[in-house]
């Protein structure tokens, strides 16, 4: 069951994505601030598959605090940062250290609840594969280990 933990200081916003995520079947945390969520993934029994979250929570840098927690954590987690005040520098700062994406929450014309929805299930897929191909490599290892 993949784990998502949301991470969005706005109430409504925090609320409407886990909800819409647990009606796709996703098992969701949430945290209502940068310090919030930074505790939920310490101190989560596991470490989350996939964390979205908003880019600022008071601080401009709250995302990419999230952002290194998150990989810090778990290099196979992946985070897709929300921000409402989207700008080029923001989003390849975020790419640099591991984002998964970069999404604009006030796009004209996009539901970006449906948005997320796809970005969520690309992630999940991304998280699967590395997961799959790090257990080969380590099977291999182990056989190679075996035979010496």
């Amino acid at each position: 069951m993949c784990r998502i933990l949301v991470v969005d200081d706005e109430e409504e916003v925090r609320a409407a994505l886990a909800r819409r995520l647990e009606r796709e079947g996703y098992v969701v945390g949430t945290a209502g601030s940068e310090a919030e969520g930074l505790t939920a993934l310490k101190e989560a029994e596991k470490p989350f598959d996939i964390v979205i979250t908003d880019m600022n929570m008071g601080d401009p840098n709250s995302g990419v605090h999230i952002l290194e927690g998150a990989v810090g954590r778990d290099v196979f987690t992946e985070v897709i940062v929300l921000t409402a005040y989207g700008n080029v520098a923001n989003a390849v700062e975020c790419m640099k250290r591991g984002a998964f994406d970069y999404v604009e929450k006030n796009l004209p014309g996009v539901d970006v609840f449906e948005l997320l929805i796809l970005k969520v299930e690309q992630a999940v897929e991304r998280r699967r594969a590395s997961v799959k191909t790090v257990r080969r490599l380590e099977e291999f290892q182990r056989q190679q280990n075996a035979a010496d």
